[in-house]
C-alpha cells in the first residue's frame, strides 16, 4: 500500500511538470514566431511587442488571484479550470486574424497560464509533506522550466518553417489534453479546510491595477522615456494603489495576500534574495542574445544553442540542491547558490568581440547551475514557513516576486546599457585623435569608437549585475528558521 502510495506521488509530479513546461514551452516559442506573425499582420516590430507585453500583465495580475482561489475552492479544480482555458486561449491565438485579436487571445492564455504555477506548488507541497522529499520534489520540477527553455527553440523552429506561426500554439492542444488527462486520474483534490465565504475582490482588483502599472511602465518606460507622462501617471498609480490595496488587506476578513507572510522574517529575507538573483539573472539573459548577434555574428538559432548547456545546468543544480535538505541548513546553501550564480554573471564582464562560445556557455551554465541549486531551496523555505492551507498564495508571492524582478532586471540593466554606451561614446572620443581626413579613415575612427563603447557598456551592466546578486547573497545568510535542524522538516511555530 505504501509502495502504491509512493508511486502516485511521483505521478503528481509527472503530471504537474507536464503543465509547467507546457506553459514556459509556449512562452519561449511564440518569441521566435514574432518576426512571422509581424509580415503577416502587417505591424511593426512596436506593436508587436504588445504581444508579449500583454501576456507579461496579465500573466502579474494573476498569479496571486489563482493561488488564494486554489487554497480556497481546491487546486486541483483550479488547476484543471486553469489548464483548460490555456488550451482554449492556445488554439484560439492560433487561429487570430490580426493584432487586437492575437492580443486578446494572448491574455486569454496569460490569465490561465499563471494559475499553474501556485497550484502546482502547492499541490506538490501538500503530496510531499517529509522536507528533504518535498525539496528534492520540488528541485526536480524546477528543471521544467529549464527543460523548456531548451525545447522552445528546438520545437519552435521546425515548426514555424515547416507548419506557420500558428502551429505553436495549436501543439498546445494535443499536450494540454494529455495533461489534462493525467490530472484528472492522478492529481487528488486539496483547498484550506477551514470553509471560507469570502473573497477578497476588491483587493484582487486594486492588486490588479497596482501590478499592472508597475509592469507597464517596466516594460515600456525606456521607449516612453522613464519622466514622461504615462511614465509619471503609472508611478503615481503604483504608489497609491499600493497603500489602498495594504489598507484593504488589514481589514478585510480574508486578504488575498496575508500580509502576515511579511512579518516571517524568513519569508521576507527569501523573497528579497529571489529578486535580486532573479532581476541579475534576467537582465544578462536579456542581453546576451544580443551581444552574440551583434558582435560575435551568431543567428539566432547559433545564439539558441549557446543557451542548450545552461539548460543542462539548471537540470542538474535543481536536484542536487533539493537533495541537501536535511543536511545542510536552507540558507548556506541559498547563499552559496547566489554567490556561485554570481560568479557566472560576472565572467559575462570579461566579453569583447573575440570571444568564443565557451566565453558565453561556461558563464551560462555557472549562473544557471547556481540558479537552480539553490531554487528547490527558496521554493520549500516559503513552503515551511507558512501554513499549509496558505501554501498556494505564498508560493504565487514568490511567483510574482520572480516576474516582476524579471521586468525590473530587463527595464534597469537595458536603460543602464543605453546611458552607458552614451557616456562611453563621449570619454572614449574626448581621449581619442585621428590623423587623417581621409572619409574612409573617419568612418573606421567612428565605427571603433561606437564598437568600443557598447563592449564597455555591457561589460559594466554585466559587472553591476554580478555585484547586486553578490550583495543579495547576505539577504539569506543570516536568515533565522525557527526549529530548523538537520534531518528536521522547516517550521515556523
Amino acid at each position: 500500500m505504501e509502495n502504491k502510495g509512493s508511486k502516485l506521488r511521483w505521478w503528481i509530479l509527472i503530471t504537474v511538470i507536464v503543465g509547467t513546461f507546457l506553459g514556459r514551452l509556449d512562452q519561449t516559442i511564440v518569441n521566435l514566431a514574432l518576426p512571422k506573425i509581424i509580415n503577416d499582420f502587417s505591424i511593426s516590430v512596436s506593436a508587436a511587442g504588445w504581444i508579449a507585453t500583454a501576456y507579461i500583465l496579465a500573466n502579474a495580475v494573476f498569479v496571486p488571484i489563482w493561488g488564494k482561489l486554489g487554497d480556497t475552492i481546491g487546486r486541483k479544480k483550479v488547476y484543471m479550470i486553469g489548464f483548460g482555458l490555456f488550451i482554449f486561449g492556445s488554439v484560439l491565438a492560433g487561429l487570430a486574424w490580426n493584432l487586437p485579436s492575437m492580443i486578446v487571445f494572448r491574455v486569454i492564455q496569460a490569465i490561465a497560464g499563471s494559475a499553474d504555477y501556485p497550484t502546482a506548488m502547492a499541490i506538490i507541497a501538500v503530496t510531499f509533506r517529509e522536507g528533504k522529499e518535498r525539496a528534492q520534489a520540488l528541485g526536480i520540477w524546477s528543471s521544467s522550466f529549464a527543460a523548456a527553455s531548451v525545447f522552445g527553440p528546438l520545437l519552435g523552429g521546425p515548426l514555424i518553417d515547416n507548419f506557420g506561426w500558428r502551429s505553436v500554439f495549436l501543439i498546445n492542444l494535443p499536450i494540454g489534453i494529455l495533461g489534462m488527462l493525467m490530472a484528472m486520474r492522478f492529481i487528488n483534490e486539496s483547498r484550506e479546510e477551514k470553509k471560507t465565504h469570502y473573497f477578497d475582490w476588491w483587493g484582487a482588483s486594486v492588486l490588479g491595477g497596482m501590478l499592472s502599472s508597475l509592469v507597464l511602465v517596466l516594460d515600456k518606460g525606456m521607449d516612453w522615456g522613464w519622466m514622461s507622462a504615462s511614465s509619471l501617471i503609472c508611478y503615481f498609480l503604483v504608489v497609491i494603489l499600493t497603500g489602498i490595496f495594504i489598507r484593504i488587506e488589514n481589514t478585510v476578513p480574508e486578504p488575498i495576500v496575508d500580509l502576515k507572510f511579511f512579518k516571517i522574517p524568513a519569508f521576507v529575507n527569501t523573497l528579497l534574495n529571489n529578486f535580486v538573483v532573479f532581476m541579475g539573472m534576467m537582465g544578462a539573459l536579456f542581453l546576451i542574445p544580443i551581444f552574440a548577434q551583434t558582435f560575435l555574428g551568431y543567428d539566432a538559432t547559433e545564439t539558441g544553442y549557446l543557451f542548450m548547456p545552461m539548460a543542462a545546468a539548471l537540470m542538474l543544480g535543481a536536484p542536487i540542491g533539493g537533495a541537501l535538505t536535511g543536511r545542510i541548513q536552507s540558507r548556506y546553501v541559498i547563499f552559496a547558490s547566489t554567490l556561485v550564480a554570481a560568479v557566472g554573471v560576472f565572467l559575462f564582464s570579461h566579453l569583447d568581440p573575440r570571444s568564443g562560445p565557451l566565453d558565453i556557455i561556461i558563464p551560462l551554465s555557472i549562473m544557471a547551475f547556481g540558479l537552480g541549486f539553490g531554487m528547490a531551496q527558496r521554493t520549500n523555505v516559503i513552503a515551511s514557513v507558512v501554513d499549509q492551507h496558505e501554501i498556494g498564495i505564498a508560493s504565487s508571492v514568490l511567483a510574482l516576486t520572480r516576474n516582476v524582478a524579471g521586468a525590473f532586471g530587463i527595464a534597469i540593466f537595458g536603460s543602464l546599457l543605453t546611458n552607458r554606451i552614451e557616456e562611453n561614446v563621449l570619454s572614449i572620443n574626448g581621449f581619442s585623435h585621428l590623423y587623417s581626413h581621409k572619409l574612409a579613415d573617419i568612418k573606421t575612427y567612428i565605427a571603433l569608437i561606437e564598437l568600443k563603447a557598447q563592449v564597455n557598456a555591457y561589460d559594466y551592466v554585466f559587472l553591476v549585475a554580478s555585484a547586486l546578486i553578490f550583495v543579495g547573497s547576505f539577504a539569506v545568510l543570516f536568515m533565522k528558521i525557527k526549529n530548523e535542524k538537520i534531518g528536521v522538516t522547516v517550521h515556523v511555530e
